[in-house]
């Protein structure tokens, strides 16, 4: 074992040796760079994707917000996966890290939400209800009917004819 890890640390170095260093000093400059809200891999890039996306459909341009609300669905889908494997890798180590990747984690579900929401309007919009369905569907088993976006996509369910029972809400703790 601690051969492997010498072995490793020697080819880490090696690369590195041939690495030029004005390469690692930018990299080194420019810090956290997957923190950045554009360019870089996080919640807030998610939504600034969605944000492009609604700034197309708001224009016409329908094929661009296409292409920004997949790009969030398919970007909030690997950090909701991350988030998760990084937080159940912690847990019973560290209680703080859990707790923010578990943050994190619902943000990317919400986002998830949202861009599959935009997505479904956006084929409602280019009349390809059928192709709404399993977006709008995907959205009720992520959020739950409880949810304001699950209702939402619910109702759109309804809208479409594809159900027919309204959802009235959860009822009141008591009442029968």
């Amino acid at each position: 074992m601690g051969c492997r890890s010498l072995l490793t640390a020697a080819a880490l170095l090696a690369a590195l040796g041939f690495t030029p260093a004005q390469v690692l000093a930018q990299g080194a400059s420019s810090g956290r760079v997957l923190a950045q809200t554009t360019g870089g891999f996080n919640p807030s890039s998610v939504q600034s994707l969605i944000d492009k996306g609604d700034a197309a459909a708001a224009s016409g341009d329908l094929t661009t917000a296409r292409k920004a609300y997949d790009d969030a669905r398919k970007a909030a889908k690997q950090l909701l996966a991350f988030y998760r494997d990084l937080s159940g890798a912690f847990r019973g180590l560290d209680a703080r890290i859990p707790r923010e990747m578990d943050d994190k984690g619902r943000q990317s579900l919400a986002l998830l939400a949202e861009a599959n929401l935009r997505l479904a309007a956006l084929f409602r919009r280019q009349n390809q209800p059928e192709v709404a369905v399993p977006v709008l569907v995907e959205v009720v088993r992520l959020m739950t009917p409880s949810q304001p976006q699950g209702q939402k996509a619910y109702q759109s369910l309804v809208e479409l004819g594809f159900v027919d029972t309204e959802f009235k809400g959860a009822a009141p703790a008591g009442s029968n």
